[in-house]
């Protein structure tokens, strides 16, 4: 397993709350901006699209791909980041 930045950790480490989506791994002050464009301006609310598309990895790094034109490495860490919240908190 691919070891995981202080940012991931640090989203993990408590409740997602009122977190802005830029706290979510891989998601920076760019894709935070085009996510929030879109509405997608909470953590949580990027939760919630991980959710509808039932934690499928190859689902959500499409939507993320087309929702802020992430590449291959930002989607594999937010989905990680958003995975291992699920795991410690659902």
């Amino acid at each position: 397993m691919s070891s995981t930045s202080q940012k991931h950790r640090n989203f993990i480490a408590e409740p997602m709350g009122e977190k802005p989506v830029t706290e979510l791994s891989g998601i920076g002050p760019v894709l935070g901006g085009r996510l929030a464009e879109k509405g997608f301006d909470k953590a949580y609310v990027v939760l919630g699209q991980y959710l509808i598309l039932k934690k499928d990895e190859e689902l959500f790094n499409d939507w993320l791909k087309d929702a802020c034109s992430a590449n291959s490495k930002q989607c594999g860490d937010c989905f990680g980041c958003l995975r291992d919240w699920c795991d410690a908190f659902l």
